[in-house]
């Protein structure tokens, strides 16, 4: 019997961004999916792979969202934040990372 080649692409890994996580959730930067001026302005900003970033507060409209990133806190529209690759902090890393 022949393999039959799907249309089908697999399905990737779901990635998760900045724009999905809620209001006191910790994530790390993955990978920013964005180029040019504004890659650079959010790696100016701190947005560095590996950076912890934590949700601090949606405005009463829902856009923007607070974050804080490094120690400062950041406004970012869910639309530029739909556009950082993030991981969710896992406690025992986190833990683990503070030794």
């Amino acid at each position: 019997m022949r393999a039959v080649k799907s249309d089908i692409p697999l399905r990737k890994k779901e990635e998760h961004t900045l724009a999905d996580i809620g209001v006191g959730e910790k994530v790390r930067v993955l990978e920013l999916k964005c180029e040019g001026a504004y890659r650079r302005r959010l790696l100016d900003l701190g947005l560095i792979p590996g950076t912890e970033v934590r949700a601090v507060m949606l405005s009463p409209l829902g856009n923007p969202m607070a974050y804080e990133i490094r120690g400062s806190i950041i406004a970012l529209r869910l639309e530029d934040a739909s556009k950082i690759i993030v991981k969710q902090e896992n406690e025992k890393e986190r833990v683990k990372g503070a030794d």
